[in-house]
């Protein structure tokens, strides 16, 4: 049964507040309104979508409402409420708005100089600025943003920059999913100070139910209007493999590792 929110979201009212002009895609800012009840949300319309020739399949809306269905299902409470909306352009994905438009969230992930790196961070790239000044992205090891790191592996994230983890009210939430769960290795995130350490136990249980969930319950029949047979195989042989190594992954030879720009 759909929650509150999803009914909300995927049935309410849109009205547009206006579009996000660094997306790439099309997205747009509204409030979503049922039965005296509202909330912000990003809108991702599958008609403003840019064609991806390493996605041929399916939509990068189908890609954003399969990683929240997959975040439910392990219990990693990483994404937003995240529904498929028919409003003003057709089919569209919808996600909660985390916070209030007007407030920045608190990094987890941020650039700085090298000797600006907060305590206990973990350093992931250095470069420059177009002025040749050294700079450092770096990540918090806060228990959350690793949890995120095994969620992202979990779905193949080929897209996590550090601008998509919002700290919002002491919660950490994951945003920009439409470029995950395809076949290939694609993993390409900003997370990977924790890369050859060993899963944590609360981790590997959400890992571990997701794949319960995808052998004996019926997960692979919610995704299977959201993504191809093959990416839910896929999705399968990851979890399989997470469990089996019981390690964060190490990046790949075959596939740039940081997204770019990483933030």
């Amino acid at each position: 049964m759909p929650t509150d929110a999803e009914q909300l979201l995927a049935v309410g009212e849109i009205e547009l507040l206006g579009r996000i002009v660094d997306s790439s895609n099309g997205a747009v800012l509204v409030r979503v309104s049922l039965d005296g009840r509202s909330r912000l949300a990003i809108h991702k319309p599958v008609a403003l979508e840019r064609p991806l020739w390493d996605y041929p399949d399916g939509t990068l809306a189908g890609r954003e409402r399969a990683a929240y269905v997959v975040s439910e299902a392990g219990g990693f409470d990483v994404v937003p409420t995240t529904v498929l909306h028919e409003g003003p352009w057709g089919t569209a994905s919808t996600q909660e708005w985390m916070g209030q438009p007007e407030t920045p969230p608190t990094l987890v992930v941020d650039v700085v100089a090298p000797g600006e790196v907060p305590e206990g961070w973990r350093e992931v790239l250095r470069g420059e600025t177009p002025a040749g000044e050294e700079v450092v992205v770096a990540h918090s090891v806060d228990p959350r943003v690793r949890t995120t790191a095994v969620f992202d592996a979990l779905i193949n994230n080929s897209d996590r920059k550090g601008g998509h983890l919002l700290l919002v009210d002491d919660s950490l939430w994951g945003v920009d999913h439409g470029v995950s769960l395809g076949v290939e290795d694609k993993l390409r995130t900003v997370l990977w100070g924790f890369a050859g350490e060993p899963l944590q136990p609360s981790d590997s249980a959400c890992v571990e139910r997701v794949l319960d969930d995808l052998v004996d319950g019926d997960l692979a029949h919610r995704l299977a209007d959201l993504l191809t047979r093959d990416e839910v195989d896929a999705l399968r042989r990851r979890a399989e493999s997470l469990l089996a190594t019981g390690t964060h992954p190490l990046p790949s030879a075959g596939w740039p590792s940081i997204p770019w720009p990483a933030m």
